[in-house]
């Protein structure tokens, strides 16, 4: 079997994660994280929806880790987000992580914000 490397230009995928805290392009950073062609910043949680909102114009997806275990998102979030025309899926921050990786490896417009695990 061939093994090609995969090359990320500049977005910058999961490299890592363990007991609060995600490893992104190499960086460490603490607590929740919000991962996008703009960067990687800090991220209030569930309830901070704007920032992703903000992410409209640059990501047709998002993908929401909900922490250790898979989550439902609140009431309206998922809603709001759609309406912005973001496609949204949540899954565990590890599922979410991997995921991530895949879809930047080929070249999507995709977004990632993370709980700690």
């Amino acid at each position: 079997m061939r093994m090609n490397e995969v090359v990320f230009d500049e977005a910058q995928p999961v490299d890592g994660y363990g007991p609060g805290f995600f490893r992104i392009g190499g960086e460490v950073h603490q607590g929740a994280v919000l991962v996008s062609p703009r960067g990687v910043a800090a991220w209030a949680g569930l309830d901070a929806v704007d920032p992703l909102l903000d992410l409209a114009p640059v990501i047709d997806v998002l993908l929401v880790g909900t922490g250790a275990e898979i989550a439902h998102l609140p009431r309206g979030m998922r809603t709001r987000l759609e309406e912005a025309g973001i496609g949204v899926e949540f899954s565990a921050s590890p599922a979410a992580c991997r995921t991530y990786n895949v879809l930047l490896a080929e070249g999507r417009r995709v977004g990632l914000a993370l709980l700690p695990v």
